[in-house]
């Protein structure tokens, strides 16, 4: 590989993988909260794109009960995208009302929270096919306004072109993770979250609001989903309602490699694996999807913690 191509591929993985940290950031926020797995994440990641696809005036298909119907408003695709993911965020603090905190409140064993989220992903899934039906959605050419087709990162002797759309994403990506960073680190919010994931008892003792913190966090985490979901399908296309099914899938992947409950273990998490596939041979391009589970298999059998995990004591 010479070196154009391999800069090249490196830039598209760092652009891919930003945004697998971005879902996966929302993976480990409610893990880090409450302990559990959302297995609805990769659905509202659907939502999100969804959301933003309409707002930006994008006209249904054929099928569905809003076939052929447009939204009476057109926005620039940047708006369009905060608010498409904040209702996302909206969503995400629904289903947490409707199918967590009635367990919580009882005291279910963890394991039926994440049944009740994977019955969530479904009905969501399912919703999205009974309105607006199963086939593909594509941005609007002209979403990024008047950016090129590509920009190139070398000389006009060695090009090394990159799609204006994956710049963008990344671009994205980076402000977002560092907002978010800042955020938990340092502000009195995320510091209180941090109490709550330390120790939720304790944390409500010192006047911490456990329960608001928990639908914040799952508005964040939800409104990363959707946000995540957006520029994945700003860049390629909202593939049907079951779009972020494998997404939701690598998410977990990547939490998993750099160490459930660790922030900046999902971002490590995810620019790896978007590195790793990125560098994946045209001719075996249909083995992509095996790459993040390769990696983590391995992972597990080295380091089960993850990259920047802790190792679980468990005390008898």
């Amino acid at each position: 590989m010479d070196l154009n191509l391999f800069l090249q591929q490196f830039l598209n993985g760092l652009s891919i993988g930003s945004v697998y940290a971005i879902f996966a950031l929302g993976y480990t926020l409610v893990y880090s909260i409450l302990g559990i797995i959302n297995l609805a994440h990769g659905a509202i990641f659907t939502l999100g794109a969804y959301f933003t696809y309409a707002l930006m005036g994008g006209t249904f298909g054929f099928n569905g009960l809003l076939a052929n119907v447009t939204l009476p408003v057109k926005l620039p695709f940047a708006i369009a995208l905060i608010l498409g993911s904040s209702l996302a965020g909206l969503v995400g603090v629904a289903m947490e009302r409707i199918a967590f905190q009635p367990l919580r409140r009882q005291g279910s064993d963890p394991l039926l929270t994440v049944v009740s989220s994977l019955g969530v992903a479904v009905v969501i899934v399912n919703l999205i096919q009974y309105l607006v039906g199963a086939e593909s959605y594509t941005f609007p050419a002209g979403a990024y306004g008047n950016l090129p087709s590509a920009i190139n990162f070398g000389s006009p002797e060695n090009p090394i072109p990159i799609r204006s759309v994956q710049v963008v994403i990344f671009a994205v990506s980076v402000v977002i993770l560092g907002i978010l960073t800042y955020f938990i680190n340092r502000t009195k919010y995320g510091k209180a979250m941090q109490a709550i994931a330390e120790d939720p008892t304790t944390a409500s003792l010192l006047g911490i609001n456990t329960d608001g913190f928990i639908i914040l966090t799952f508005f964040l985490s939800s409104f990363l989903a959707g946000l995540a979901g957006t520029l994945v399908a700003s860049s390629v296309s909202i593939a049907g309602p079951y779009f972020g099914i494998a997404f939701g899938l690598r998410g977990l992947a990547v939490i998993v490699l750099g160490g459930l409950g660790s922030i900046p273990g999902a971002v490590l998490g995810g620019l790896v694996i978007g590195l790793a596939e990125a560098f994946v041979p045209g001719e075996y391009s249909a083995f992509k999807d095996a790459v993040a589970f390769g990696i983590l298999f391995f992972m597990l059998l080295v380091r089960p913690q993850g990259l920047l995990g802790r190792r679980f004591i468990q005390k008898v």
